[in-house]
């Protein structure tokens, strides 16, 4: 698995982005994937997680009903599309995957082997 996380950039509050995490291998058909971010001096934190084989997805509270997570098995891209974004959304946000646990995405980063570089979110108000 080699993971590639995209699509931040600098917006206002209210604004959107499309966050995407290409596997260049193709092979996240049988994982859990995840994103999480890391603001200043914070500890990563999950932001959303979905199974690839069944779909489930898991949402922080803190960006449920504003953000959605897909993947495209076509493309072997998992989204992650922000909508609504607050000046607390900024971080530099990461894609990870599990190979673990399939059935549902883990929302601890030690349970995660592969992770994309980051990709910074910055929301001005």
């Amino acid at each position: 698995v080699q993971l590639q996380a995209s699509g931040g950039g600098q917006v206002q509050a209210g604004g959107s982005l499309r966050l995407s995490c290409l596997d260049s291998r193709r092979t996240l058909s049988t994982y859990a994937v995840a994103w999480f971010r890391q603001g200043p001096g914070k500890e990563r934190d999950f932001v959303a997680g979905i199974a690839w084989g069944n779909g489930r997805t898991d949402y922080a509270d803190s960006v449920k009903g504003r953000f959605t997570i897909s993947r495209d098995s076509a493309q072997g891209t998992v989204y992650l599309q922000m909508n609504s974004l607050t000046p607390e959304d900024t971080a530099v946000y990461y894609c990870a995957a599990d190979r673990v646990r399939v059935s549902v995405a883990s929302r601890r980063p030690g349970d995660y082997t592969y992770w994309g570089q980051g990709t910074q979110v910055t929301v001005s108000s």
